[in-house]
């Protein structure tokens, strides 16, 4: 049975700054908990939704991360319940993002790049940034995909970061 579920971000989504998250989810008194962290600085808060315990209901939330110290590309972002036993955290559901603006200044979104036969992240990455020498921007924007920046395979759908 799902209890509490983030359906925005997908786990990996290239996110930006505020970090937008949606989903379904159910807490004790109708409250649920937020926290988007990367293991060194967080945000969180909290958040009502439905009617009470037992209740679903929608929830959109908008985090304002300006100011945070992310010393990782790698964020999570956690919506969980405290028991009202003993304040632990349940029912939690962590989804790991990747966070634009540590990879480029002024990020503002990405570009999908579909690879095809004679790419290399050096080329992708003159090509979009006019700097071949910036394909670890790239590399880092898609840790799931690439786990070798000297291997890439035709058909991999890759996020490049862009900036202001």
């Amino acid at each position: 049975m799902i209890v509490n579920e983030i359906q925005q971000p997908r786990p990996f989504d290239l996110v930006g700054n505020p970090v937008l998250i949606g989903g379904v989810g159910t807490g004790f008194e109708a409250t649920l908990q937020y926290r988007v962290h990367d293991g060194h600085d967080e945000r969180a808060g909290f958040f009502n939704l439905g009617g009470g315990t037992g209740e679903h209901g929608q929830f959109q939330l908008s985090v304002d991360l300006t100011g945070a110290a992310f010393q990782l590309d790698r964020l999570f972002v956690e919506i969980y319940e405290e028991s009202a036993n003993d304040g632990s955290e349940i029912n939690k559901v962590i989804v790991p993002v990747i966070y634009g603006p540590r990879i480029v200044p002024g990020y503002i979104g990405y570009r999908l790049h579909r690879v095809k036969r004679g790419d290399t992240l050096a080329a992708i990455a003159r090509d979009n940034y006019g700097d071949a020498s910036r394909f670890n921007d790239i590399a880092r924007a898609n840790p799931d995909i690439i786990s070798d920046p000297n291997r890439i395979f035709v058909g991999q759908l890759l996020k490049v970061p862009i900036g202001a």
